[in-house]
């Protein structure tokens, strides 16, 4: 099982050393030609969506990336990776986003919270982070709530979160994606 995580900007090397524990080997995508190698999914870290999409349309990424997760290849897309998969973006995951909803960087928080499938006791570390505003299809179901506003959703084969799982020692929504390719 070989995972891919997009490389181009922001906190992967976190995934990286995540699914490493889980025993998950990985390679980082910086260019087309990473891309091409043989994967099982794909991991959309956080980090700017702004400047991650721009990169992925410079590199000819974007496309590729877009049609793959189309095809069926399973993602977790976390914070600014939640953004990339949403309406406006890459498209893939029918929902729309509100951008640094909770404020910039002194805005961040640490809490405990439920993932519908996972348990009540998920760490939820939130930087600058967005929150989905609205579910734009019936295939898209919210699976965490805080403070009334849906921060993770599935939709098929993608997860996304608007906090950083990556920056806990909590492992089990990377092992959803796990999870998710064997299936």
């Amino acid at each position: 099982m070989r995972i891919a995580v997009l490389a181009l900007q922001g906190a992967f090397i976190e995934h990286e050393q995540v699914l490493q524990r889980l025993g998950v080997e990985t390679f980082e995508v910086r260019q087309l030609s990473d891309w091409q190698q043989p994967k099982d999914a794909l991991i959309l870290p956080g980090g700017e969506s702004t400047v991650q999409m721009r990169l992925l349309k410079e590199l000819g990424l974007f496309e590729p990336i877009r049609q793959a997760i189309v095809d069926g290849l399973p993602v977790l897309g976390t914070c600014a990776g939640m953004i990339l998969l949403s309406e406006g973006y890459l498209g893939t995951m029918h929902i729309r986003v509100r951008r640094n909803a909770y404020g910039r960087q002194l805005g961040s928080f640490h809490t405990m919270g439920r993932v519908d499938g996972i348990g009540n006791d998920v760490p939820m570390t939130f930087i600058r982070a967005p929150y989905i505003d609205a579910v734009l299809a019936a295939d898209c179901t919210p699976i965490a709530q805080v403070d009334g506003h849906i921060v993770a959703a599935c939709q098929g084969h993608q997860i996304a979160t608007a906090f950083h799982p990556e920056l806990d020692d909590d492992m089990r929504l990377h092992q959803l994606l796990v999870d998710m390719i064997k299936l």
